[in-house]
């Protein structure tokens, strides 16, 4: 039996969430500019929570992303999700 693992039929046990890894060195979220919602980024300003992009990256932003290009995963993951028009910005 291991020791990580309660006794069956003894109780209770403890459920452990595991904690998202958030980067705060240098990595992914450094070469790029990821999509996040506007709302979160605010957030995250006010009292530097993480955020979570599009493809899943966890971080706390802290540079100018407009320095960095897109992140391929966030784009192709935003342009599947349209934009909720019907018309797609072309001429009339």
């Amino acid at each position: 039996m291991s020791t990580l693992e309660p006794e069956r039929g003894t109780g209770t046990g403890t459920l452990v969430e595991p904690t998202p890894q958030v980067s705060h060195g240098d990595g992914d979220h450094e070469r790029f500019a990821h999509y996040v919602q506007k709302d979160k980024i605010m957030a995250s300003a006010l009292d530097g929570t993480p955020v979570v992009a599009l493809c899943g990256k966890v971080w706390v932003p802290g540079r100018d992303p407009k320095k960095y290009p897109v992140c391929p995963m966030c784009k192709e993951i935003y342009e599947s999700m349209g934009s909720g028009d019907d018309d797609k910005g072309g001429d009339k």
